[in-house]
């Protein structure tokens, strides 16, 4: 049996999803944001996203973390910005020892839609369709948390089967 804690950081809104399973089989949990308001200075940001994960870890105890990869982009401020946000995560995880992984959003896409270039729509419709949700995940930062987490269950089918 396996909880995955799937992460998508950003500096106002930071995205988790939760799934969990057995094999094969694979469930949703729980999902959210992490809301950060834009008047917030950075460091009560940054603190916020590495309490409310250190929540989530306490609650869920998932066994493993799964966040997206830092892409390579125009904007060096932004990319460092989400570094942060990503260190925050990583750090809750790791003071809990719970094992971290990253992906890219390449890599997720492919895993759940089967297409490394698929839109942000096409994942949430086949989020829906994998996960048998009654309604689709809405919040798009929300829906690549818990993409995220799939992404996790899928690339690592060999050990949950054990």
């Amino acid at each position: 049996m396996y909880t995955i804690l799937g992460v998508d950081p950003g500096s106002s809104c930071t995205g988790y999803g939760i799934v969990s399973g057995e094999g094969d089989a694979v469930a949703y949990v729980d999902s959210g944001i992490i809301s950060l308001r834009g008047s917030m200075e950075k460091h009560e940001k940054l603190k916020t996203i590495f309490l409310e994960i250190d929540r989530l870890l306490e609650l869920h105890t998932p066994t493993h973390v799964s966040i997206e990869h830092v892409f390579y982009g125009k904007n060096p401020k932004s990319m460092l910005v989400l570094g942060e946000a990503r260190g925050a995560a990583i750090l809750a995880a790791a003071l809990r020892g719970v094992p971290v992984f990253e992906y890219s959003a390449r890599e997720v896409k492919q895993a759940v839609t089967g297409n490394g270039a698929a839109d942000k729509s096409q994942v949430q419709f086949m989020l829906g369709r994998i996960l048998k949700l009654e309604k689709p995940i809405a919040i798009m930062d929300e829906s690549d948390a818990v993409a995220i987490a799939l992404c996790h269950a899928f690339r690592n089918r060999e050990w949950s089967r054990v």
